[in-house]
């Protein structure tokens, strides 16, 4: 046997399905936000170049013709991270920062360039005054603007830290009051005695479980159905089953008080009479009691109603000769119907198994199958004593046999037909012989 499958947890389930769901979401945020506020920053931060050399160039004076080489003091801690040159005609340095190297920051003249200055990378911004005197470029460390990327990121993750164990909390405490009538619901069944088949009560339980509670009532409604069938029928059975027993003692206690051969040879053909019915009774219990959903392992195929037909009048055709009743079966192509066909060809023995039963001596049953739009249909008539409207309804029923018949019989076999009929959604007609005499049974698939 397989390894029995482990249950798992509903609330640990939606707990890491909802926290993992928010965390990748606060992830994806953060990135995005985070390059989009890169994004922002570098523009943000040119722009700040640009106007520190509209700046510069702006209060430039003659004085610089006279200076060789000055360097402006740093004011601050972060000075180190943005330098600034100025270049008169571009070719000789006359001011820039005391970071500032001194070589040009980038051969570019003019706009925005990148460039590495002793394995530092940097951007820098050059400008020209209005008379394209002096150059002046402006550079910034482009590691100063990863460090506020990463703060900005730092501030954007760090909150998720502290908030995903608060959330999951919550979560928890949401998911556990909500499958809360959930566990009542199990509790209720758990807590439920064997034989307890009523409906469960759906007072406050959530929408969702709703269908789960109602499907469980159609469950316990069919199980009690099923055991109050099973209980009637083996009452039934147990009954009909002491009958043939019972004579089968008595006539065995004839034949062994017998005075002469005649009366032990009469005793003993009603013994054998009487083994023949109980045998019979016993096969069609068995027969029923497959006769359920479970035990159908096979799937249904095409099968021919016609041949099924004739293959059943073989069979029985040995007792209809005995009992001098002639069967016909009506000339018909293949009918075709979707079906169990062992099944099929059981209520069709039953069928006329019963119609030569009850039909007297020289009288003909005659077997029809026939075909129609959507439907297929298969017809028994006898020519016997019929069965009166009012008892129809009745002769379906397990075990009932019309009063003042004097056939042998277990009264299973409409049963069985009808069992047999429901599992394949045909109806079961039964309505007077030709010409007002005997019995006709109809048998409609729907195809």
């Amino acid at each position: 046997m397989g390894e029995k499958a482990r249950a798992f947890s509903l609330k640990r389930q939606l707990l890491v399905a909802l926290l993992g769901s928010i965390t990748l979401a606060w992830l994806a945020t953060a990135v995005f936000s985070y390059f989009d506020a890169r994004h922002e920053l570098d523009e943000l931060l040119d722009a700040h170049l640009a106007q520190s050399a509209s700046l510069l160039v702006a209060q430039m004076g003659h004085e610089l013709e006279e200076i060789d080489v000055e360097q402006a003091p740093q004011l601050h801690k972060r000075g180190r991270y943005a330098v600034f040159q100025v270049w008169e005609r571009g070719a000789t340095l006359r001011l820039r920062s005391v970071s500032a190297p001194a070589e040009r920051l980038s051969r570019r003249d003019e706009g925005y360039s990148d460039a590495v200055i002793a394995g530092k990378r940097w951007r820098i911004f050059s400008g020209w005054d209005h008379q394209r005197r002096y150059l002046v470029q402006i550079g910034e460390r482009v590691e100063a603007r990863e460090e506020i990327a990463a703060s900005i990121a730092k501030n954007l993750l760090l909150p998720l830290l502290f908030a995903l164990p608060a959330l999951g909390l919550l979560v928890w405490l949401n998911v556990a009051r909500g499958l809360r009538p959930l566990a009542a619901l199990g509790r209720q069944v758990a807590q439920r005695e064997p034989g307890n088949l009523i409906a469960l009560e759906a007072v406050g339980v959530p929408a969702e479980v709703v269908p789960l509670v109602a499907s469980l009532n159609r469950l316990f409604g069919r199980v009690s159905e099923l055991i109050g069938n099973e209980r009637r029928f083996t009452a039934d059975a147990s009954h009909e089953l002491r009958t043939p027993l019972a004579a089968l003692r008595t006539q065995a206690q004839v034949a062994r008080a017998a005075a002469n051969d005649a009366e032990r040879y009469h005793a003993l053909d009603n013994v054998i009479a009487g083994c023949d019915r109980a045998t019979h009774l016993v096969e069609q219990l068995l027969t029923l009691a497959r006769l359920e959903p479970e035990q159908l392992r096979d799937e249904k195929n095409r099968c021919d109603l016609h041949a099924l037909a004739s293959a059943a009048i073989a069979e029985v055709a040995p007792m209809a000769l005995s009992r001098n009743v002639e069967i016909e079966l009506a000339e018909s192509r293949c009918v075709e119907i979707q079906g169990y066909p062992g099944l099929i060809a059981i209520a069709l023995r039953n069928l006329i198994d019963n119609a030569v039963r009850y039909s007297p001596g020289g009288s003909i049953v005659h077997v029809e199958t026939a075909s129609s739009k959507g439907a297929a249909t298969l017809t028994v008539v006898d020519q016997g004593p019929g069965i009166a409207p009012e008892d129809r309804n009745k002769v379906g029923e397990r075990f009932y046999r019309i009063l003042g018949s004097d056939e042998m019989g277990s009264g299973l076999g409409l049963s069985i037909v009808k069992r047999i009929a429901e599992l394949h959604g045909a109806k079961v007609s039964l309505s007077e012989g030709d010409r007002g005499k005997g019995l006709r049974v109809t048998v409609t698939f729907t195809r």
